[in-house]
């Protein structure tokens, strides 16, 4: 008679939380690869996030028509967000304090930030610039200005870390993105640096990098692939940590979401770019992703509720 060999791992994801009450939410928990029901504690399911903006240049039609009624109050959004379409968490992107764009002061956004999390429920993650000076004041007054919500600051990089994270997880309690560029030598170093500062697995969310497909997204799948293979086989603990992935902040920028509409409904493109991207690092490894249109929400529900059955 066959009798099913199962795989054991020595290592386990550590189990984060985000948010507060009966919304939070837990990330990772698991001690095996992606879906592998069959070998083991598959951990929390993965989460899924939509993503609002308090800027809208440069955000696609398709999307600003959806929420046309909305899309000018960060706050009208989220809550509308979480009305019709119950994402597990709602990613707040404060694009307006980018210094190449508006350059709107971090005291504007962290009151942004702080309105939106006092009129939802659900878990908030607030997602910086890019501009690591920025993001870093932006970050050490929204710790301060958010205190006992229990956010995610997205991200730290090793330009910024030290700040993030002495205000973020030190001084406040919330949660601190870990960011990297698609490398698990990268992905190491950047929580080896938070870890050394003091701040422990249990506060550390990792974003390893993201790409929409067709966009050298074969190495973040064989990144993702690599951090989890270490983590739970090597018994790497500077690696077990859950993995978050914006999944949306790079497929809505794409030629394929916003370029050539003779090529088809550039809505429906979008939206297939974006589940496409979702459903591989989901299956490689990552916690959670964030998304922008409520169909690929809708579609990446049902992907990870039957993987799960």
């Amino acid at each position: 008679m066959f009798k099913k060999s199962v795989q054991k791992f020595s290592g386990k994801i550590c189990e984060v939380e985000i948010g507060t009450g009966e919304k939070a939410i837990k990330l990772g928990g698991e001690s095996v690869l992606p879906f592998y029901s069959f070998d083991g504690d598959t951990g929390n399911a993965p989460k899924l996030g939509m993503d609002i903006t308090d800027d809208l240049e440069g955000w696609p039609k398709a999307i600003l028509e959806l929420y046309k009624d909305v899309c000018n109050d960060p706050v009208a959004w989220a809550k509308c967000i979480e009305e019709k379409y119950a994402p597990d968490f709602i990613c707040l992107k404060l694009d307006s304090a980018d210094p190449n764009g508006k350059d709107n002061s971090v005291e504007e956004c962290a009151k942004t930030a702080k309105a939106v999390v006092e009129a939802i429920k659900t878990p908030l993650v607030v997602a910086g610039t890019g501009n690591h000076d920025k993001d870093a004041k932006l970050f050490e007054k929204i710790a301060q200005e958010l205190d006992g919500h229990n956010v995610l600051l997205l991200s730290a990089v090793e330009d910024n870390y030290k700040t993030i994270a002495a205000a973020g997880a030190m001084a406040y309690n919330h949660k601190i993105g870990a960011e990297s560029s698609v490398d698990i030598n990268l992905a190491k170093q950047i929580n080896i640096l938070v870890n050394q500062l003091g701040v422990g697995n249990e506060k550390i969310i990792d974003n390893v990098g993201c790409s929409a497909a067709g966009y050298g997204y074969e190495y973040v799948i064989s990144t993702l692939d690599r951090v989890r293979l270490a983590a739970l086989g090597q018994n790497d603990k500077t690696l077990q940590v859950p993995i978050i992935t914006p999944v949306a902040f790079e497929t809505w920028k794409v030629k394929e979401s916003v370029d050539e509409e003779t090529w088809d409904n550039l809505e429906e493109r979008g939206i297939s770019m974006e589940v496409s991207t979702a459903a591989g690092v989901l299956a490689s490894g990552s916690n959670a992703v964030i998304l922008r249109h409520p169909k690929s929400l809708e579609t990446i529900k049902k992907f990870v509720s039957e993987l799960l059955a």
